[in-house]
């Protein structure tokens, strides 16, 4: 969603100190109180619930820099407690604001929504830089000193990141010389399509990023590790951010440059000399994020293959070795509250159980892998199934559950079936989409070769839309794990 207006918020304040010492009255005159024109510096850092799936992401106007919420702080169990200190914002500004009436000239309403547009552009540039430098200095580096994780450990949860630094100095600084002395910029298209090709440098951060993650959660078992990290967390030059917050940065401000360019090009002239560099810089990104989504795709697909565990040789799949695509995953619960992790790849669906194997979360196949062409599925009502053998349902006034659906399919002649209960009814709706898609892609998949041919060049859903026409997002998974 681009914000298309931009509000003025007016914030009045009150004064309200009162001395221990009567005061003497005073003739002077009381100067006005100073008014704010923007709250967009007074707001705190927010972040909506990530759905972890394609499209999905960029969800928040263009005008307000979206930060990650952070966790819930738990009492420190090592250490002193630190007290609560005051945390530190970053200041937010509209070009208006920089815009010199005395140097330049009138300008319409539509040239003033491009300006901040294209100041959006630079001023996101800006935070981006600052907050790499500072998961570089206030987070990797203190913790090499301190052999709180080795550089081999520190390498992996950080990938790449120290390369992209020098990328956004350069665009910023290409911004900054092309903006005019009153302020305003005339073009930017010709810097876009001059640089946009560094962008692929995001593949190896982005295709790393599965594997940070869950190397980052093991090592917060550490309590150096938990200490560290909280205390910065506790800091005022986090914002409130944890660290996972900073290295996912990246990531967001890539799949937010197609919204950004859009917004420019929205506001650009039809006869303006820019807008057909714009519009060729669209196209450049669309396929760069498009190229990287399919990567970091196939990338988080094989992460998940190379864990699973099976218990019986009779459980390997065929489908599972080949399949490309990983379309959802997440924890369920079968109708006697047992939790399980169940994956949707491609072409099967698979059932597991979480466990830790030499410190490793891994996932145990809990039964035989389901193929999505036999698989058959049904949305069950609330109150349709009842709990199987839970202490629970002999207590309760009502036995009957919600958000279930039910899955099956026939394999020589032996029926299995499951019955899964999601977290709510959003959550539930979620999978039987992804199932549905899963089916439709494989029956146009089947019912048509050159669809297949196509697709399988991007790994795209041949049901769905290929990445190089929805690229805001970089993530696969629409159930949170």
């Amino acid at each position: 969603m681009v914000a298309k207006d931009y509000p003025v918020y007016l914030l009045i304040k009150r004064a309200s100190g009162r001395g221990d010492e009567p005061q003497e009255p005073s003739s002077k005159r009381v100067k006005p109180l100073s008014r704010v024109t923007s709250l967009a510096s007074l707001i705190p850092p927010v972040k909506a619930a990530p759905l972890k799936r394609i499209g999905q992401t960029l969800q928040r106007s263009i005008s307000f820099r979206s930060d990650c919420r952070p966790e819930n702080t738990a009492p420190r169990p090592w250490g002193r407690q630190i007290a609560p200190s005051i945390t530190k914002r970053r200041d937010s500004k509209l070009w208006s604001e920089t815009f010199d009436l005395g140097l330049g000239h009138m300008l319409s309403s539509e040239e003033i929504k491009r300006q901040e547009a294209i100041f959006e552009l630079s001023q996101g540039e800006q935070d981006l830089i600052e907050d790499l430098t500072l998961a570089k200095k206030a987070y990797r580096d203190p913790m090499l000193k301190l052999s709180i994780m080795s550089e081999h450990e520190l390498n992996q949860i950080f990938g790449t990141l120290d390369s992209l630094i020098p990328l956004h100095e350069d665009l910023l600084s290409r911004l900054r010389e092309a903006r005019k002395q009153d302020g305003s910029t005339d073009h930017v298209g010709h810097i876009l399509v001059d640089w946009l090709p560094c962008l692929e440098t995001y593949n190896g951060y982005c295709s790393n990023q599965v594997a940070a993650k869950a190397l980052l959660d093991h090592k917060k078992q550490d309590h150096r590790v938990h200490d560290f990290l909280q205390r910065c967390l506790e800091s005022p030059f986090s914002r409130k951010l944890d660290l996972w917050s900073f290295l996912d940065i990246p990531r967001s401000r890539l799949v937010k440059y197609p919204l950004l360019l859009r917004e420019i090009l929205k506001h650009t002239p039809n006869e303006h000399p820019d807008r057909q560099h714009l519009h060729q810089a669209m196209n450049m990104i669309q396929s760069i994020v498009a190229d990287i989504n399919t990567q970091t795709g196939e990338s988080e697909c094989r992460y998940y293959k190379e864990r699973l565990l099976y218990l019986e040789s009779g459980q390997r799949d065929l489908l599972i070795d080949s399949s490309r695509i990983l379309s959802c995953h997440g924890e369920l619960k079968n109708n006697r509250g047992v939790k399980l992790h169940v994956f949707l790849f491609q072409d099967v669906l698979v059932v597991t159980r979480a466990i830790t194997q030499n410190e490793q979360l891994c996932y145990q196949l809990h039964q035989q892998p389901i193929p999505v062409r036999d698989l058959e599925w049904e949305d069950l009502q609330d109150g349709e199934i009842r709990l199987g053998g839970s202490i629970r349902g002999a207590f309760s006034n009502s036995e009957r559950t919600k958000n279930f659906f039910r899955v099956a399919f026939r394999s020589g002649g032996q029926l299995q079936m499951h019955c899964f209960q999601a977290r709510d009814a959003f959550n539930k709706q979620q999978w039987l989409n992804c199932i549905r898609q899963a089916k439709e892609a494989l029956g146009s998949t089947e019912s048509d070769p050159q669809t297949a041919a196509r697709c399988s060049d991007c790994s795209a859903d041949a049901s769905a839309e290929c990445p190089q026409m929805d690229l805001t997002d970089l993530t696969l998974t629409p159930v949170k794990t």
